[in-house]
């Protein structure tokens, strides 16, 4: 048997290898520290495969772009940074309205405004649920190795596909820009969703169909199929609507397609859990930390374990609850003031004392940081 071929990959680079083996054939977008080596990368990479690459006037336009391609056909993608982000919010929050599959990494550093482009940080994790205004229901996955981010970037798109829905990839300036050995999956190793299609005649289309399990068949432009694309609230045929009756079923549509499956959306690390009596909780680049540290603390006896988050939203409220039960201390270490420690406080009952572990000086945590604040509640 042929052995499977290791390489010295870029995180950002790594995005890049996931996204096309996901069958990712278009993307735009507007060079940003730190992740403009996605974009390079795609620019270098897609034309050899029949892809198409665009550098956009802005991130504005990248992701107008990327969703016009979607609705086209095209598996799409744009990576970008917070101050990028932030001008796609809009943008993002049509697609989720027209319910375009699509996906947007966003590479985080320091901020606000344009902050520290070349630092650390996760303080983007809330922007990646509640951005665009109005209610919807976001997917946001987080990777923590570089291994990781192929494959994280691979279920990013299967999820897009799967619920016709943008999805955000948080990685970080740590995880763009570190190297590790991997082993690339193989054709066919992982699998890959593709877009359902409508097998109905165009005269009996439905675009927006309340089907039973809430994704309506999504046609390529220039299949027959003619339907209205409005960020305007809509019916099940697309046209605007102001009437009650068709606006709640609409927006129930949203977000109930994503919670009513969100077991196959909610994926988590778990390390050490069934003794513990003191949890980490983490996500990207922090969890490489956390489980060093809680290595180093099982070998001195201390019962403590960890759960790092794949998927951040939607929150894995139930998992969450059930895996920390026992414990009666749960730190939550994260770069930014303190994000994601409120929803663990939220899902996990009064009697377990919650302590947050911060640093948002665009630098790491380091395992002596998170061993002293380990020291400090026991």
């Amino acid at each position: 048997m042929a052995q499977k071929k290791r390489v010295l990959m870029l995180g950002n680079l790594a995005c890049v290898h996931g996204a096309i083996y996901a069958g990712m054939r278009f993307y735009a977008g507007y060079p940003i520290t730190p992740s403009t080596e996605i974009a390079e990368g795609c620019a270098r990479e897609l034309p050899r495969i029949g892809g198409r690459f665009i550098q956009m006037e802005d991130e504005i336009g990248s992701i107008a772009a990327v969703v016009g391609a979607s609705i086209a056909g095209l598996k799409a993608m744009t990576a970008t940074s917070g101050p990028g982000y932030s001008l796609m919010v809009e943008n993002i929050g049509y697609a989720y309205m027209t319910e375009t599959p699509c996906v947007i990494v966003n590479v985080q550093r320091g901020g606000p405004s344009t902050g520290l482009p070349t630092k650390v940080s996760q303080s983007d994790t809330m922007q990646a649920r509640w951005g665009p205004h109005g209610d919807f229901t976001a997917i946001t996955v987080a990777p923590s190795t570089i291994s990781d981010t192929v494959s994280e970037t691979i279920r990013a798109f299967n999820l897009a596909e799967r619920f016709r829905t943008p999805v955000t990839v948080l990685l970080d300036e740590v995880m763009g820009h570190m190297r590790e050995i991997i082993t690339l999956p193989e054709p066919g190793e992982i699998e890959v969703l593709e877009r359902v299609r409508p097998t109905c005649p165009p005269e009996e289309f439905v675009p927006f169909e309340r089907t039973p399990n809430l994704v309506t068949p999504m046609p390529r432009y220039g299949d027959g199929y003619r339907y209205i694309v409005t960020g305007l609230t809509h019916d099940q045929m697309g046209f605007t609507t102001n009437k009650p009756e068709e606006i709640t079923p609409k927006l129930d549509k949203l977000r109930n397609k994503i919670e009513n499956y969100k077991e196959e959306i909610i994926k988590l690390r778990v390390e050490m859990m069934e003794d513990a009596e003191i949890a980490f909780v983490s996500y990207g680049s922090v969890s490489r930390t956390a489980f060093q540290a809680i290595d180093i603390a099982r070998k001195a006896g201390v019962k403590v374990g960890g759960v790092q988050l794949y998927t951040i939203w939607p929150f894995p409220d139930k998992e969450l609850a059930e895996l920390c039960n026992r414990c009666n201390k749960v730190i939550v270490a994260e770069l930014n003031m303190g994000q994601i420690v409120n929803e663990v406080r939220r899902v996990l009952p009064p009697d377990v004392s919650i302590h947050s572990l911060r640093r948002y000086d665009g630098e790491i945590l380091t395992p002596m940081q998170l061993l002293e604040k380990l020291e400090e509640v026991l």
